[in-house]
């Protein structure tokens, strides 16, 4: 929570507004074609200027009219991030927290349908005094107040801004329009970095850079000359290639940089680095180096990486498992312990409809440890339980979160509590014993979103328990999103028959973990460990999952 200026003395507030006036700001484009990992360069070019001492943020700006991703299908959208503060945000911004290791919040996410819903409800309100509403200046100065205000309230030294979509797209032109006024308005205070692709033609053998100059050429007709320009590419490019782009581009040598694919994303910061873009955004915004550049950690973190030769394999069982970034802070979450835990992550994908009674021992053949995701809906459900009364009669170590939870109370009460009946009221809203129901308070709420938990919640853990262990304490806060929770009705008996709940929310009581007392390693969550999870701070949940799942091969 911010403070309010009230609590401030007046010189205080002078340095803070001074402090703003001096934000710098970094926006971030791209052009060509999508996917080109616009948030990985952010998030890189963040983590060397923070390496540096400065204090950042980023921030995304989502072109479509959805208010946030929270509704969105995983097949059109991957994964919804949830933040600290419970926004339901595009997943870059998990990128944004596992390169920098800072929370970010609902400020760090607009979408067009947050901008317009804010200038209707001005205007109803009257604040527009009866002037015509128009997209700019009114849309477009939204925008800009948005960008503003993380930096007032995050009191950043720089605010990186990535800008979804391609240049060319009808949806982002306010987008870019209040970039431009804002540039105008900042001068050396912001400035412009353009991704885009060369790609390499295989049948005249060479790399072309006319979709650049193209894509270059949309930006400077709506006004804006980029100050840097990243090239991605598969080859690697050669200096006639950099100087013809710079040449063309109106972009001076050493300020364009290439980003060649490379074995992890978590080495974008170290070739960017290489090429000494962190030097040449300092250089064009007049500011001196801060502090010598310090990845230490980072370095460390890659050289594990680069030094584990064992495998450890784990099962990850979901109904999004063709999609890639359908659980993608989850698999950097694996990524992370395993790496960690000297071992390389063989991450095995198994559609939660393709896994039954008969056939769980052969999908499973070889997996040191399962993961059962989360997920809404009826769909996979019934190979989500197949798999799971595999691993607790197999003792395979496992991990059930959220939704993967709730499986494990199903499948337990179905094979071992007897209630052949029980299910959640999610899928089987009349069936016999609702072992995972909605809270009572929630029933009367229509609005999809509004029964959910969202957000940062706290948890105490039962002293002794193997969660417990993992966490090395007995007080945790963990990201939460959910409609449907353990019914507490049938605590007793899951705890009397070998299935106690070891977590529990202390102002509510909700049971946020369970696990058995006589497996290695079977353990589930309510929570989302994996929004909690960095590179530098891996959750401790993960790395005991992997550690456990090491000692059982």
């Amino acid at each position: 929570m911010y403070s309010s200026p009230f609590e401030f003395s007046s010189k205080q507030i002078i340095e803070r507004i001074k402090a703003v006036a001096e934000t710098k700001h970094i926006f971030v484009t791209g052009g060509v074609v999508s996917s080109l990992g616009k948030g990985i360069i952010a998030a890189s070019l963040g983590k060397l200027l923070q390496s540096r001492g400065f204090k950042v943020t980023i921030q995304k700006f989502d072109p479509y009219i959805n208010i946030d991703p929270g509704t969105l299908n995983p097949y059109e959208h991957g994964e919804c991030y949830v933040t600290c503060d419970g926004h339901e945000a595009d997943l870059d911004l998990g990128h944004y927290e596992r390169f920098l290791n800072v929370s970010m919040t609902r400020a760090n996410n607009i979408t067009t349908g947050r901008i317009y819903q804010n200038v209707i409800r001005k205007e109803r309100k009257g604040d527009y005094l009866g002037k015509t509403v128009q997209v700019v200046p009114h849309i477009t100065d939204e925008i800009k107040r948005n960008v503003k205000l993380l930096a007032q309230k995050q009191q950043v030294d720089f605010v990186i801004t990535e800008i979804g979509g391609t240049v060319g797209d009808i949806e982002s032109l306010p987008f870019l329009e209040s970039m431009r006024q804002l540039k105008w308005e900042l001068g050396t205070n912001c400035l412009c970095v353009h991704l885009t692709y060369v790609p390499f033609i295989a049948a005249a053998g060479e790399v072309k850079t006319k979709p650049t100059q193209h894509s270059v050429k949309q930006l400077q007709e709506v006004g804006i000359q980029p100050d840097i320009l990243v090239l991605r590419t598969e080859h690697v490019l050669g200096e006639e290639v950099l100087k013809k782009v710079a040449l063309f581009c109106n972009v001076s040598e050493d300020s364009v940089v290439q980003s060649v694919d490379v074995p992890t994303i978590y080495e974008v910061p170290l070739m960017l680095q290489r090429q000494k873009m962190d030097e040449t955004v300092l250089r064009k915004m007049k500011l001196n180096g801060g502090t010598t550049s310090d990845l230490k950690r980072w370095k460390d973190f890659l050289s594990l990486r680069n030094a584990a030769t064992k495998v450890v394999n784990i099962a990850l069982v979901g109904k999004y498992v063709e999609l890639q970034d359908a659980y993608k802070s989850i698999d950097e979450s694996l990524l992370q312990a395993a790496i960690y835990n000297n071992r390389k992550l063989n991450l095995v994908s198994i559609h939660s409809e393709k896994i039954n009674d008969d056939n769980a021992a052969e999908l499973l053949h070889g997996m040191d440890g399962v993961l059962i995701a989360p997920g809404f809906g009826g769909r996979g459900i019934e190979g989500k339980l197949s798999a799971l009364k595999y691993t607790r009669t197999n003792k395979i170590p496992t991990l059930g979160i959220c939704l993967g939870m709730q499986c494990m109370v199903i499948e337990f009460a179905h094979n071992v509590l007897g209630l052949t009946e029980a299910h959640s009221s999610e899928m089987s809203p009349n069936c016999k014993d609702k072992v995972i129901d909605l809270m009572e308070e929630q029933k009367t709420i229509s609005d999809l979103g509004g029964s959910m938990r969202l957000g940062a919640y706290d948890c105490v853990l039962r002293k002794g328990s193997k969660i417990a262990q993992a966490y090395g304490k007995d007080f945790i806060s963990e990201r939460h999103r959910h409609r449907f929770e353990f019914n507490s009705k049938y605590r007793n008996l899951f705890e009397e028959n070998g299935m106690p709940c070891v977590g529990e929310n202390p102002e509510t009581s909700l049971v946020e973990a369970v696990e058995l007392e006589d497996h290695p390693f079977y353990i589930g969550v309510q929570f989302h460990p994996e929004y909690n999870s960095t590179v530098v701070n891996p959750n401790p949940l993960f790395l005991s999952f992997i550690k456990a799942a090491i000692k059982s091969k």
